[in-house]
């Protein structure tokens, strides 16, 4: 059996590889827990999974679970620090790693894995938006083995040949046949909605995703099509794109979940039900198809599946972030925290989903002081730069 943590537990993506844990039983045994603030969801996992350790980033949260679990005579240590946490997952206690928190906010904890030499299964896009060539660089000094969950990369990864899933961020896809990379998008709840509506969209209506359960960050980046210039960013680097080698393609009904066209005119693509729990199946797994208790795709029930060119009109996220892309990782890390900020002002009223896009690119257009790309500390300041300049635009009034 291997160790395994999982980093963000409580999310849609935490609860999904827990329920694979639990169809696979002999696999994996849940070692350590890690999440934010959801102190009662924690404590309900801690019990059923009886994990060794536990941490909570917000110290309030972490002083509550703790009195919970001693209540319950459970037997999960409570970690005191993120530094104590850092330090189990660079020890033998942790095999393999789920990376699933959300944001700039797991980027420290999924390196410090990938130091360690750690299998890493991958579903935090944020640490390759935020420090690309720093992570690859990483990878392949530390030995780590990486695994894409994103459902969208782990299906160009099964459409690869073994020789590109082994070099992953240094693939040569020219040298095995590989044309582009079609990275297929639903186009969100708002595909058809008129522009002219779009400056009146609530909260309420943008979680709404047509075809997957998410978390509320993930759901309103869906809707403004960030969460695919995301997903671009970071199939750039997995796969050491060049830009006319991916290319993003709206799909509404995502049922095949990406695609990988060769030269000689093949397309392979992966497809199956809107369920995070087949691609996590899939890297937990390892060299064997496990179950999921996903369910089967039933091709009689299936609707047409269509295809689009999107509209960067109606997406100017997702232009943004494929322009942020080649910019450099200074712009991508600028990018991705100006839209953190941003969607959290969207959903707490502050400003409007159109404001969306215009902070974002505000913030873009902004000089930083002394800005570099060559450590992950001198990333971690362009990140809370740009968090504090989106902040001051949004206190200053200054969106149209």
């Amino acid at each position: 059996m291997k160790n395994l943590a999982v980093l963000g537990a409580t999310g849609s993506i935490g609860s999904s590889t827990l329920d694979v844990c639990s169809a696979n039983p002999t696999l994996y045994r849940v070692v350590l827990l890690a999440a934010f603030k959801s102190v009662q969801k924690m404590l309900s996992l801690c019990l059923l999974h009886q994990p060794k350790y536990v941490s909570m980033f917000c110290p309030h949260a972490r002083l509550e679970l703790r009195e919970l679990l001693k209540q319950a005579d459970s037997k999960s240590i409570v970690l005191d620090s993120e530094e104590e946490l850092l330090q189990l997952l660079g020890s033998n206690e942790i095999d393999s790693v789920m990376a699933a928190i959300v944001g700039g906010a797991g980027l420290t904890s999924t390196l410090a894995s990938v130091h360690a030499g750690k299998e890493i299964f991958l579903a935090n896009k944020e640490a390759l938006v935020m420090s690309g060539q720093l992570f690859i660089d990483a990878v392949k000094s530390s030995g780590a083995k990486l695994w894409p969950v994103d459902s969208e990369h782990n299906a160009i990864y099964q459409a690869l040949s073994p020789r590109l899933q082994d070099t992953l961020g240094y693939c040569d896809l020219s040298a095995e046949g590989v044309n582009k990379i079609l990275l297929t998008g639903s186009g969100g709840p708002f595909l058809n909605k008129p522009l002219t509506e779009f400056s009146t969209i609530t909260p309420a209506q943008a979680i709404k995703h047509p075809n997957w359960s998410m978390g509320q960050k993930i759901s309103i980046d869906s809707a403004t099509m960030m969460n695919k210039g995301l997903e671009y960013i970071e199939a750039r680097w997995l796969f050491n794109t060049s830009s006319d080698q991916l290319q993003v393609i709206l799909h509404p009904q995502s049922v095949i979940h990406s695609m990988v066209q060769y030269k000689d005119g093949s397309v392979i693509a992966q497809m199956g039900n809107q369920d995070m729990r087949i691609p996590i199946a899939y890297v937990m797994g390892g060299t064997q198809r496990i179950e999921s208790h996903a369910g089967n795709f039933d091709f009689f029930k299936s609707p047409s599946l269509t295809f689009m060119e999107p509209d960067l009109k109606r997406y100017p996220c997702l232009q943004l972030a494929i322009d942020a892309c080649y910019a450099g990782q200074k712009a991508t890390t600028m990018l991705n925290a100006s839209n953190e900020v941003a969607v959290d002002a969207f959903l707490t009223g502050k400003i409007k989903f159109t404001q969306i896009a215009e902070l974002v690119e505000r913030v873009l257009n902004k000089p930083l002081n002394d800005a570099s790309e060559r450590s992950i500390e001198s990333l971690l300041d362009i990140d809370l730069q740009s968090k504090l300049a989106a902040k001051a635009i949004i206190d200053q009034g200054l969106l149209c």
